[in-house]
């Protein structure tokens, strides 16, 4: 047998062990999404609109799926819905390096696609939704159209190493890596149970732009991130931080970009109350206020 039959051969192979539980989400069908379970189907978050949304399967089954969890900031939901007995995709249990042949399977309007590809790189990292740093990426070069994120990146054996989430452009893809980190995080949001992170509840302006408008106002250029917004309701707006202010640091640590604030906040214990030093400038003045976490962290703003 040739290389080019080989790999057709495998194409095959993978087409017919995915071929029920590669699924297609939303009515315009916008993304992609996969059986991992019975009655459980993943995919990525950005493709929500609601708590619920229409999967469709390979036999041309629509159903209204519910939400069972998900986790907007690493792009990552689980849905509940009537799987019918479709084959859930297994995990792959080896760990692709670059030159690792790989497939991706969609639905499309047209019917169930897979094509192939290459691992490219093993370290990628990109922004998710709400532009919090998604790291540890795969980055492929299997063919996807449009509407193909949220669906399934395989092995030779047709069993998952990533899930795709994001095309560069120029032919490369990324998809979250099937680790054992990504398997807990799919497990906990198929048992109803969303990360608990902590959300300061402001919107912000990167630091080259806030230097730029201290600049242009007659202040002194400081690295921070400047305060667009807070939200009503939000523990940045009960310790009176206001839009305007310059965030400096954060539990002592200097923030010079998003990522840095990020990375204070993650540190947080989970449960119970916590509070956290901010150092804000405020036009020329310096100050420092303290904001309270709940012991709930779902009920932040």
């Amino acid at each position: 047998m040739t290389v080019l039959e080989e790999l057709a051969a495998t194409v095959g192979t993978v087409d017919e062990r995915v071929a029920t539980a590669v699924v297609a989400i939303g009515r315009d069908r916008r993304g992609a999404g996969f059986v991992v379970g019975d009655g459980l189907v993943v995919t990525n978050a950005h493709h929500l609109r609601d708590r619920t949304t229409q999967v469709t399967f390979t036999d041309g089954r629509s159903v209204q799926a519910e939400v069972r969890a998900a986790d907007v900031e690493g792009d990552l939901a689980v849905l509940g819905v009537d799987t019918a007995g479709a084959t859930p995709i297994a995990w792959s249990d080896t760990t692709p390096s670059p030159g690792t042949v790989v497939f991706a399977a969609v639905l499309g309007p047209h019917g169930r696609r897979v094509t192939f590809g290459a691992v490219s790189g093993v370290r990628a990292e990109f922004r998710g939704p709400r532009g919090r740093r998604i790291r540890g990426s795969l980055e492929h070069t299997a063919p996807l159209a449009r509407g193909s994120s949220g669906g399934p990146l395989l092995d030779a054996d047709g069993a998952l190493v990533g899930i795709n989430t994001h095309r560069l452009g120029d032919g490369f893809y990324l998809a979250l890596a099937a680790s054992d980190d990504l398997r807990r995080r799919v497990d906990e949001l198929a048992a109803g149970r969303p990360p608990r992170r902590r959300r300061l509840g402001v919107s912000v302006v990167p630091s080259a732009v806030a230097r730029r408008l201290r600049r242009a106002v007659g202040l002194a250029e400081r690295d921070g991130l400047l305060v667009r917004g807070v939200e009503d309701g939000s523990p940045a707006a009960a310790a009176g931080v206001q839009g305007g202010d310059l965030i400096t640091s954060a539990g002592g640590v200097a923030v010079q970009d998003a990522d840095d604030l990020w990375s204070v906040l993650d540190g947080l214990a989970p449960d119970g109350t916590v509070t956290v030093e901010l150092g804000l400038v405020r036009g020329a003045e310096e100050l420092t206020v303290t904001v309270t976490f709940p012991a709930d962290p779902t009920a932040e703003g």
